[in-house]
């Protein structure tokens, strides 16, 4: 039944990771304030201020491919409704998608801010809570679905 409660969860799974692809993830200032450096899900840019030049852009794809990945993975997962374990397991190979994107985000935002300002860590802006987002609301579908599991389950047992 497309009605139920995961419905909901998981199309919003999908919106937020979509949403990963369009917003900025990370940024940072020098400590001159004359050059920033911004990560999305298709690029990390070395940003020179006084000049609004880019110094350098580095093709960070993957984490927007990743990011599509789980929202189709969320979208299939929507229409796997009348199996249950299917959709279950669809939705933990969903979470540990988004927690390797997660983990390149990290990582990424950790190396090159050793070679940009090692003293200051730049902050996550709304694309990186976009992920985490989706991650809540994955569990939240998975929750759902593992309750209708076990009612229908019981229902059987009674019969």
């Amino acid at each position: 039944m497309i009605q139920r409660v995961q419905t909901i969860f998981l199309f919003l799974v999908a919106v937020a990771m979509l949403l990963v692809t369009y917003f900025p993830i990370w940024s940072q200032v020098n400590v001159g304030q004359t050059e920033t450096m911004t990560l999305t899900a298709w690029s990390l840019t070395h940003w020179d201020v006084a000049n609004d030049s880019v110094i350098e852009e580095t093709g960070t794809f993957y984490i927007g491919a990743l990011a599509i990945l789980a929202a189709l993975i969320a979208l299939y997962s929507l229409s796997q409704f009348k199996t249950r374990t299917k959709q279950m397991f669809l939705n933990m190979i969903n979470s540990l998608v988004m927690v390797i994107n997660l983990g390149l985000i990290v990582y990424l935002t950790y190396s090159f801010n050793i070679d940009f300002n090692p003293t200051a860590s730049g902050a996550f802006m709304i694309g990186f809570y976009c992920i985490i987002a989706a991650m809540v609301f994955n569990i939240v579908a998975n929750r759902f679905i593992r309750k209708d599991e076990m009612l229908v389950k019981s229902v059987d047992r009674i019969r």
